[in-house]
């Protein structure tokens, strides 16, 4: 079975640079509280890594 990590937004875009908001919203991520479960692999965890100030992981 793959490994997947839970991301969960902590924090607004309101005022983020452009491609952090894209970002957010390939990571599934709409709103604060809202979370998502996705695979773990190279491609998603760096997307994290430049919003990690905005969410919380848990593996």
């Amino acid at each position: 079975m793959a490994k997947k990590i839970q991301v969960k937004q902590i924090r607004s875009t309101i005022g983020r640079a452009g491609n952090q908001r894209k970002i957010m919203h390939s990571l599934g991520l709409r709103g604060i509280g809202q979370q998502s479960e996705l695979p773990d692999n190279p491609a998603v965890r760096g997307m994290v890594t430049k919003v990690k100030h905005l969410v919380e992981i848990t593996e």
